[in-house]
């Protein structure tokens, strides 16, 4: 039994308890330690390191050994932050999602994991995946009640969400994050126009689903979690303030204006223009060129002109679901 699920009565009714959440992303991995008390959770730490598990491999179905020790080596340095917070090895859960659960050796992987960091990894479907974003989003935004369209771009999948603060109304992951689609598509740089038309055509061929789902709910905005979302909103508020978002906010509006400014100077440059850009991070520069095109696919696609931003995705879902908000 996962040990997320082993732990939730527990978390819930223990008076004083500390809390490791670790998100093993394709491309960037996170640690969220919390302490609850009563009612009450403080965060005690929280980072992410890239791992970029998923590069080289992810579309060959196998996370390379060279993966594997980049993932060890994030992991070692997570497990002596867990060590240091005093969080007890059984208040600690950690969700692989796409590129583990896609990979053919993902059992040597988590096998691996346990025995050099004593972290057990839960690998979790992508169902389970979107459920944890929106409840994630939930916890930190504002989403009203009318229905909002959420959407996590990953390195190896992407999840959209229709729902309103209440309920999910529609859900589905899709194995096209942004390292896969930088794989498929990214062939020059700047991307050339004739792939980005191919990738537009992917888009379509992939998300009929979604295009299904938005006609019935109609969702009146765009809510983009974590990932190329925070770097947007980097961006812009470089752009307009010549500072860095604070880091006590959890909801935020990237102005469509604003998205569109970046997303022509994502397009226009090449690598080192693109780092260039006030704002951006090496972490994403070359993938955020494929997400910044499935956001324009997004809301081109479905008329929609309002973007909203959600600091909070996975591992605070999970966090969610474990403290019973």
């Amino acid at each position: 039994m996962p040990l997320v699920n082993k732990g939730f009565n527990e978390f819930s009714s223990t008076m004083s308890s500390r809390l490791g959440i670790i998100d093993l992303g394709t491309n960037t991995f996170h640690l969220l330690i919390v302490e609850k008390n009563g009612t009450e959770v403080t965060t005690l730490f929280h980072e992410s390191r890239p791992a970029r598990i998923g590069l080289g491999g992810i579309n060959k179905r196998i996370i390379t050994d060279e993966a594997i020790g980049r993932a060890l080596e994030v992991l070692n340095f997570f497990r002596q932050k867990l060590d240091e917070f005093n969080v007890p090895h059984d208040n600690t859960s950690a969700f692989g999602t796409s590129a583990i659960r896609n990979a053919e050796n993902k059992e040597v992987f988590c096998e691996t994991v346990l025995k050099q960091t004593s972290i057990p990894v839960t690998v979790i479907d992508g169902d389970k995946e979107a459920e944890y974003i929106y409840k994630g989003v939930r916890l930190g935004t504002k989403l009203g009640s009318v229905p909002s369209l959420i959407i996590d771009i990953g390195g190896g999948s992407v999840e959209f969400i229709i729902g309103n603060e209440s309920q999910i109304f529609w859900k589905q992951s899709f194995e096209i994050g942004g390292q896969r689609l930088m794989e498929k598509f990214m062939k020059n740089d700047p991307l050339a126009e004739g792939n980005k038309k191919k990738l537009y055509n992917y888009l379509d061929e992939q998300l009929i689903p979604l295009a299904n789902a938005v006609h019935q709910y109609a969702p009146e905005k765009l809510v983009g979690s974590s990932g190329t979302f925070d770097t947007l909103m980097d961006i812009d508020f470089q752009h307009r303030t010549k500072q860095w978002r604070p880091q006590d906010q959890t909801d935020f509006n990237l102005p469509i204006e604003e998205f569109y400014r970046a997303y022509s100077l994502i397009l226009a440059g090449n690598h080192e223009e693109r780092m260039a850009i006030p704002g951006m991070i090496a972490l994403r520069v070359d993938m955020i060129v494929v997400a910044v095109c499935l956001i324009d696919y997004v809301l081109r696609s479905h008329g929609i002109r309002k973007i909203q931003v959600s600091n909070y995705a996975l591992k605070e879902g999970v966090l969610a679901s474990m403290i019973g908000n």
